[in-house]
């Protein structure tokens, strides 16, 4: 098979890359814009939890799996399925979250009756739906998956709140794009990969910027206040801090955080001077910054 070179990955071919979510969700839209010029197959996973489960039970496999968004926030179960699991992060891709509305073809707005979405998306595009009262708001499992419901089932009458690709992809013709009511509406996505395919599928150490960590600290005055001092000696930029209560353990948490870097020898030094500071301090990951919110 032809090798088809890839800034991200240093030229892999096919690839085969778990998400959450049916072909056509936004994790789906999200692997293949990060392996663009790549042959992927995707393979759907009913959750989050599973996914990790199909990803620990074959080692060959790449996951996408959304960890932040600009309107929602930071997922924390996935920062704990993360940590729990051995996978690594070896890329992230941003995409812009656009949704449609979309039904079988032929069909106006004012005949619609019925809305199916999942219950964030539909949030998202409350304004627009709150325009059009004769379609009441149905939650659902997928965004995704309600086009491929109402595609499969010819439900006229209804209509999704999906992206385009997902629209065009099940046959529905788009009656409105844009629908959100927050356009900066974005979400990160994490690349994750077993150990055994972790090197080669990151990028090279000369393309490395970013990295994410995570450790508890003793229960003791500064010490968080020490870490990112030290951090900042290294001119090291955290662009992200998420603390998590431990369970079982009062006030005390652990830390998730982004660094970027310019020197990769710096970063590394500043790993092992904070790590003495720190407790099962672990490198979540090492990987290429993603640029662009697209």
């Amino acid at each position: 098979m032809e090798t088809i070179d890839n800034p991200h990955t240093g030229g892999k071919s096919h690839r085969r890359v778990t998400i959450q979510g049916v072909a056509g969700c936004y994790h789906d839209a999200a692997a293949r814009g990060y392996f663009a010029g790549e042959e992927i197959e995707t393979i759907p996973c009913d959750s989050f939890p599973a996914m990790f489960d199909m990803l620990g039970a074959d080692a060959s496999l790449l996951g996408t799996m959304a960890i932040e968004n600009t309107i929602a926030g930071s997922l924390l179960q996935n920062h704990e399925l993360l940590r729990a699991s051995n996978m690594q992060i070896v890329g992230e891709y941003k995409m812009r979250i656009s949704h449609t509305l979309a039904a079988l073809p032929g069909q106006a707005i004012d005949e619609l009756t019925e809305v199916n979405s999942h219950p964030m998306a539909l949030r998202q595009c409350e304004q627009f739906l709150l325009r059009h009262p004769n379609m009441k708001m149905i939650e659902t499992f997928d965004t995704a998956g309600s086009a491929k419901e109402i595609a499969e089932k010819r439900l006229t009458g209804h209509a999704a709140v999906c992206g385009e690709y997902a629209a065009q992809l099940y046959g529905l013709q788009i009656l409105q794009r844009g629908i959100e009511t927050n356009k900066r509406n974005f979400t990160r996505f994490l690349i994750l990969a077993d150990p055994l395919i972790a090197a080669e599928t990151r990028p090279s150490e000369r393309l490395i910027d970013k990295s994410s960590v995570v450790f508890t600290l003793p229960h003791s005055k500064g010490a968080l206040s020490k870490v990112l001092t030290i951090l900042s000696f290294y001119d090291i930029n955290l662009t992200k801090i998420q603390s998590m209560p431990i369970l079982g353990r009062e006030w005390e948490y652990r830390f998730y955080i982004d660094l970027e870097f310019d020197s990769y020898s710096r970063y590394r030094q500043s790993i092992d001077a904070v790590r003495p500071l720190t407790n099962d301090l672990r490198i979540l990951g090492e990987y290429t910054a993603c640029k662009n919110e697209v």
